[in-house]
């Protein structure tokens, strides 16, 4: 297979740093990397293009990234509440995903789209997790996300509660019971 040559404009996680000449599938330079800007094609015109911008680039980079670092400093140790409705097991009706992160993370003081939420799948259960939220792609926070079926319940896993269901009650109940019964059994026999 052939490969297409770019020249990186930004920093790309698991790729290459900016500046820096790569070979990327053509699937993947011409869905994610050129639309979204992140490279050029590796040709003379656009490398002369590239020596010739470069200190603008790096200075608009390191702006960049300075007030992501600043963003990241204001907002440590953020944590969002999500509620979502759930069976008596915790599994969600539904799931939360990276839509659903950065929504919850405006009205708490960090405005930012979903595309900067890295979530490898979808959260399918009740619970406290730790998000990471790329705010420049070399500067990350971890987001405590905590998915609950009320604010209450929230609450009680932000403490660091179990949450019993009922079933869980039930199930301790029958197991006394069945012990009990070998009890009584073994007690018949020895008689």
């Amino acid at each position: 297979m052939a490969y297409v040559e770019l020249i990186l404009l930004q920093r790309v996680e698991k790729l290459g740093q900016m500046g820096e000449k790569v070979k990327v599938k053509p699937g993947y330079a011409r869905n994610y990397l050129l639309p979204q800007k992140k490279a050029i094609r590796a040709n003379k015109d656009n490398l002369a293009r590239f020596e010739a911008q470069r200190a603008q680039l790096e200075a608009l980079n390191l702006k960049r990234r300075e007030e992501a670092e600043r963003v990241a400093e204001r907002v440590g140790g953020l944590s969002v509440v999500i509620i979502r409705q759930a069976g008596e097991a915790g599994s969600l009706y539904g799931s939360v995903s990276s839509r659903d992160i950065s929504d919850a993370c405006g009205p708490a003081g960090l405005t930012i789209d979903r595309s900067q939420v890295v979530l490898d799948h979808p959260i399918k259960t009740l619970g406290v997790r730790s998000v990471r939220v790329m705010l420049h792609p070399e500067v990350s926070i971890q987001v405590g996300v905590n998915v609950a079926r009320s604010k209450e319940e929230a609450e009680k896993q932000a403490r660091g509660e179990r949450l019993a269901s009922n079933q869980d009650d039930d199930d301790d109940e029958a197991e006394m019971t069945a012990e009990e019964m070998l009890d009584a059994e073994a007690a018949a026999d020895a008689a």
